[in-house]
């Protein structure tokens, strides 16, 4: 546990500078600039400090940002005689305000009003926040926020909750060291750190922003107790010609499925299960047409419902992300015509053809909500005047990924323009069919065979 307070002797840039030397560069880790960019900060003046530079970056890249600040710091000046915590917060929310828009106008600042200094008893409130703002915007983004090992406990907390809620949305998180460079070492310097070089233009906004952090960089006023809380050398820290970010990324899909067939030829035990004998039996049965003409099966796995597809279809098109899946989908499948097996993921390498049966079967809550949204809408696309697409998801969690099947039946449900021609929801899994056109024009599978 690092005990420190500001009043403590800094280390200085001289003694930095050599020891950032050479390291990697976060577009080495992360390529390419995200649509969004969400950033997280335990205090007003943590996201300039730590992540100004990239703010101003990103805005002037074109990417929507979002400021969160769990409190207004009013525990800054704990013994000021002249500013009450009250009139402290009313400060540090101004100059928030006036420092965000020196780095990004537009952006969007999001105040939550937590305790100064009690983050740890309010790790729930923050962690739903944080998910609200994630989920207000499609797009991929990254979320930035304060390091989880910084030494200051509302920065630590910050961290960690920023930490759990971008594992479970399987996005990039960028953590900023603030009060490292101030209390810490050479052996301090955390793994997975990556600079992000400053042009001219992001340097001189994040200096400003900076001075517009008055009650931290200046005296409150002459009276003891209203020192400035960042001292020269401490803010030297933060006039680099770049900032600092642990950076995590999500391992790629293709990657974690890659390694997951590798493991095992049947992961979800296909072949061996009766739950998913059942499930598979009934989703043959749950579709209206006796023969389709073409199919599109994203997600066929080893090809196990791709063989049944077979049976009842002119064509199938069977796509997925993993090369060591499709080996095992191909060999099951030798000799039988008709069928085509890609390697790609929904929704980037959605194809061109139209299809009568379009097939989504236990693979959408794999997908990101901005994936998702996508998927929706090309799906509905692909549909032939008397298309079908059938949806089968299991209905629990599933850990390391943000969506359910029910979410991701919810979205096609309410996004597709499609309508609802039947479904079946049992505890662990649900099937939905869904088809073109009103509900009106929608005929039953015994009026299209005379029997009414």
């Amino acid at each position: 546990m690092v005990t420190f307070t500001h009043q403590d002797p800094t280390r200085t840039e001289e003694a930095w500078l050599p020891l950032l030397r050479g390291v990697p560069g976060v577009h080495e880790i992360l390529p390419g600039n995200p649509r969004r960019l969400v950033v997280l900060a335990a205090h007003p003046d943590d996201e300039t400090l730590g992540s100004g530079g990239l703010i101003a970056a990103m805005g002037a890249a074109g990417a929507a940002v979002d400021v969160v600040v769990a409190t207004a710091g009013e525990a800054s000046h704990p013994h000021s005689p002249t500013h009450t915590p009250r009139m402290l917060s009313n400060l540090r929310e101004k100059e928030l305000g006036d420092a965000v828009a020196q780095l990004a106008p537009g952006a969007a600042v999001h105040l939550l009003g937590l305790p100064d200094g009690q983050l740890s008893a309010h790790r729930e409130e923050l962690a739903r926040a944080l998910k609200a703002v994630l989920e207000q915007h499609d797009g991929e983004t990254w979320l930035v926020a304060p390091a989880r090992a910084d030494g200051h406990t509302d920065h630590d907390t910050a961290g960690a909750v920023a930490a759990e809620v971008a594992e479970a949305a399987r996005m990039p998180l960028l953590e900023y060291p603030i009060w490292l460079w101030h209390w810490g070492t050479a052996r301090d310097l955390p793994e997975g750190l990556r600079l992000f070089p400053l042009d001219a233009e992001a340097a001189d906004r994040k200096a400003r922003a900076m001075a517009a952090h008055r009650s931290q960089v200046s005296r409150l006023s002459e009276e003891p107790g209203d020192e400035a809380l960042l001292a020269p050398e401490v803010l030297a820290h933060f006039q680099r010609p770049f900032e600092s970010f642990i950076v995590t990324a999500p391992r790629p899909p293709r990657r974690v499925f890659d390694e997951l067939y590798s493991a095992s030829q049947d992961p979800w035990n296909f072949e061996g299960s009766f739950y998913e004998h059942r499930k598979r039996a009934l989703t043959l049965a749950m579709l209206p047409q006796e023969r389709f003409h073409s199919v599109f099966e994203p997600g066929c796995s080893i090809g196990v419902l791709t063989a049944e597809l077979a049976r009842r279809a002119d064509s199938v098109l069977a796509m997925d992300i993993s090369d060591r899946a499709l080996d095992l989908a191909r060999a099951r499948l030798a000799g039988t015509g008709g069928v085509e097996f890609v390697q790609g993921s929904i929704p980037v390498d959605w194809p061109r053809d139209t299809f009568d049966l379009v097939l989504i079967s236990e693979i959408g809550y794999f997908l990101t909500a901005g994936q998702l949204k996508e998927t929706v809408k090309q799906a509905a696309a692909s549909l032939t005047k008397d298309g079908v697409l059938l949806l089968c998801h299991w209905r629990h969690p599933n850990n390391g990924w943000p969506l359910t099947g029910d979410t991701v039946h919810n979205a096609f449900r309410t996004g597709s323009g499609l309508t609802l021609l039947s479904e079946h929801v049992e505890a662990d899994f649900r099937i939905d069919v869904l088809v073109p056109g009103p509900a009106s024009s929608v005929r039953s599978l015994a009026q299209r065979e005379g029997l009414l």
